[in-house]
């Protein structure tokens, strides 16, 4: 067995946020905008609840006027199309689950594309699988990227897994990465941020595990996705980096199958590594939330812009 790492670097979210919140401000303060988003909360889950809350505070700090619409959910529908027409309202997001399943993904795809501060409709997401970064041929219109698999590219960036030094595309050429969660709002649209960037990714979920790699030839825009029948004793040990966002208290991810030295990340509002993670670890970040809501931010001031240059 492998002697204990010797140290473990905590890097928080907030720490990470930082400069991105710190941007926001400046840009809202010096144009002197106040871009609005409007948040629908039909549920009482008591992580969408803390999400509201910390998306309020971050507006508040940053000068994005937030506005929390607590609905029915049985009048989510009629009052997403209310926000969709509203001129005033720059960027709309929903607080899942809802009813879960194929009705909310029904539901994310109710929201405008102008307004999906959460990049959650049909057209991103498949943009994300596609590896196609605008919405125009011209390519002056960003796509939105789902808020915290883009918050988790970040966090990785900062803490130095993309290699620099390489091009755009190809930053993480040799990682081997596990993300454990294949929802179709962080986990899959993850796995697939990671492979158009060269990683190779194991994709864990309770029906099994999925390679995700890059496409090669004429397919070099449309990930790889193949089955397999690894287990999870078989691939933690392979990673470079574990990413973690199972949704439960009782999930823990036993440290005896890290690799010394690997980078664990967790984006679960639960703890889901052991508490002594920090034995193997080189780094481990505990939670992604504060860089979620500043990526919502950002995504939220591309769309007022789009927005303004569509009325000129």
């Amino acid at each position: 067995m492998s002697a204990p790492v010797a140290s473990c670097k905590t890097v928080l979210a907030s720490k990470v946020s930082a400069s991105f919140r710190d941007q926001i401000k400046k840009d809202i303060k010096e144009r002197a905008i106040r871009p609005k988003l409007v948040g629908f909360l039909a549920n009482e889950d008591p992580a969408a609840i803390k999400y509201a809350e910390w998306t309020a505070k971050t507006c508040a700090e940053t000068g994005v006027e937030f506005e929390l619409r607590k609905v029915d959910k049985q009048d989510l529908e009629q009052k997403i199309d209310e926000a969709n027409e509203d001129k005033a309202v720059n960027g709309i997001m929903v607080y899942y689950p809802v009813f879960g399943g194929k009705q909310d993904q029904y539901l994310q795809n109710c929201v405008s594309i102008y307004k999906d501060v959460e990049g959650l409709t049909f057209k991103y997401i498949y943009n994300v699988y596609h590896n196609i970064r605008f919405l125009d041929s011209e390519e002056t219109t960003k796509c939105i990227i789902p808020c915290t698999p883009l918050a988790v590219v970040k966090i990785m960036e900062f803490i130095g897994v993309y290699n620099a030094v390489l091009p755009y595309g190809n930053r993480l050429y040799g990682r081997t990465i596990t993300v454990i969660n294949r929802s179709e709002i962080v986990g899959r649209p993850l796995a697939a941020m990671l492979a158009n960037d060269g990683a190779k990714v194991y994709s864990v979920d309770i029906t099994g595990i999925q390679t995700f790699t890059r496409g090669t030839g004429i397919q070099l825009q449309a990930h790889k996705v193949e089955d397999t029948e690894l287990t999870l004793e078989q691939v933690v040990p392979q990673s470079d980096v574990v990413i973690t966002g199972v949704p439960v208290a009782s999930y823990k991810l036993p440290s005896k199958l890290l690799k010394d030295g690997v980078i664990a990340i967790n984006f679960s509002s639960f703890a889901n590594f052991e508490d002594d993670v920090k034995q193997h670890a080189s780094i481990f970040v505990p939670s992604v939330g504060k860089v979620t809501v500043a990526m919502l931010e950002r995504n939220l001031l591309r769309l007022h812009d789009y927005q303004q240059r569509e009325a000129k």
